[in-house]
């Protein structure tokens, strides 16, 4: 398999099990979420992990300044996910603390989502290296 072709295939399966985070989450499933999360991690994990390996393969100075930028989008989403755990554990032991819960995930989310889209033009504006 690709680089490109493993790298797509977690991106979607990383998407999906969000899909379940977002999903169990707005509906108060707990026994369903917080599994989904741990699991949303280590796809999210795996999809980083193969990005870099897709990175190896491809000119990413050549794509411009997307590059930098998605870096940079991609270290503060992944900082700012620790905002929806710690709030998200302090939800399960603080009456009312599920609100505060939703607006961090939702901005961690939100983060997530822009250094995705920046990732996506970045591979799509850079060239592969050319064999040596």
């Amino acid at each position: 398999m690709t680089p490109k072709v493993a790298f797509a295939l977690a991106f979607l399966i990383t998407l999906a099990v969000l899909g379940v985070v977002v999903w169990s989450g707005k509906r108060a499933r707990r026994r369903v979420h917080i599994p989904a999360v741990v699991c949303a991690f280590a796809c999210l994990a795996w999809t980083i992990h193969l990005a870099y390996g897709l990175g190896e393969t491809l000119d990413l100075a050549a794509a411009g300044p997307i590059t930098p930028i998605h870096l940079a989008l991609a270290r503060v989403a992944t900082v700012a996910l620790l905002l929806p755990v710690a709030t998200g554990i302090r939800a399960l032991f603080v009456p009312g603390g599920r609100k505060l819960h939703a607006r961090c995930a939702w901005f961690a989310l939100t983060l997530v989502v822009a250094a995705a889209a920046t990732g996506i033009a970045m591979v799509t504006l850079a060239p592969p290296i050319a064999a040596s």
